[in-house]
C-alpha cells in the first residue's frame, strides 16, 4: 500500500497508466482459464485455481516485466475424472512438474490499451516462446487504499508443442481432444511497492 499523497497514476501515450512499482496479482480478481475442442463438435472450459504473478511495470512502461506461475494440480474443468486425467502423466504430470511458468521478454504497445506481452511459457519441462495479447482495463485506488489495475490476456497454443500429445482417434476422423488450447487471463494487481 502507498502513501495517500503517492501519485496512483500517469499519463502516458494517450493513457492513464499505473505509476511504476512492482503489483502482484490479486488471488481474489483472477481468472487463469482455458479452452479446448472436444470430439471436434464442443469445447470443453476449465482454469487453474491457484496461480500467482509478479508485474514491474517500469519507468518505461515498455520496459515492464512479469513473471508468473500456475499451480499444475489445481486444473478445474468441474469434472473430477477428467480433472485427474489431466494432473496424470498422460497430460501435465502434476506430481512430476507441480509448476507451469511465464517469464515475460518484452512488450509493445499496439493500439490504445492493448499490447502484446512476449514471453516464455513452460509446461512439463518444455519451455517455449508465447506472446499474449494483452488489454489494459484500468487503474485506480481500492476503497482500501491499494492502488490497483485490471487487465485481461489471450493466447492460443499447440498443446503439443509442450509435449502434452496424449489422443484418440475418433471412428468419425479427428480426434477426441485439440491440438490448438485457448489461453484466457483476467486479473487484478496490487501494489506491493
Amino acid at each position: 500500500m502507498t502513501s495517500s499523497t503517492a501519485p496512483v497514476t500517469r499519463d502516458w501515450d494517450g493513457l492513464t497508466i499505473p505509476s511504476a512499482g512492482t503489483y502482484a496479482l490479486d488471488a481474489a480478481h483472477k481468472r487463469v482459464g482455458f479452452v479446448a475442442r472436444h470430439m471436434m463438435v464442443s469445447k470443453v472450459r476449465g482454469e487453474f485455481a491457484d496461480a500467482s504473478a509478479t508485474i514491474t511495470v517500469a519507468d518505461d512502461p515498455l520496459q515492464s516485466s512479469v513473471t508468473a506461475t500456475i499451480q499444475a494440480a489445481s486444473i478445474n474443468t468441474n469434472q473430477a475424472d477428467r480433472d485427474a486425467h489431466l494432473r496424470s502423466p498422460e497430460f501435465l504430470d502434476a506430481e512430476a512438474f507441480p509448476t507451469l511458468e511465464y517469464r515475460s521478454t518484452g512488450v509493445k504497445s499496439r493500439d490504445g490499451n492493448e499490447f502484446v506481452l512476449s514471453g516464455e511459457l513452460t509446461v512439463k519441462g518444455v519451455t517455449r516462446p508465447v506472446d499474449l495479447e494483452v488489454e489494459f482495463e484500468g487503474v485506480g485506488r481500492s476503497p482500501f487504499g491499494q492502488d490497483i489495475f485490471g487487465f485481461s490476456a489471450s493466447t492460443e497454443i499447440d498443446r503439443e508443442e509442450f509435449g502434452l500429445t496424449w489422443n484418440v482417434a475418433l471412428e468419425t476422423g479427428g480426434v477426441l481432444v485439440g491440438k490448438k488450447i485457448k489461453i484466457e487471463i483476467e486479473g487484478e494487481a496490487v501494489r506491493q511497492a
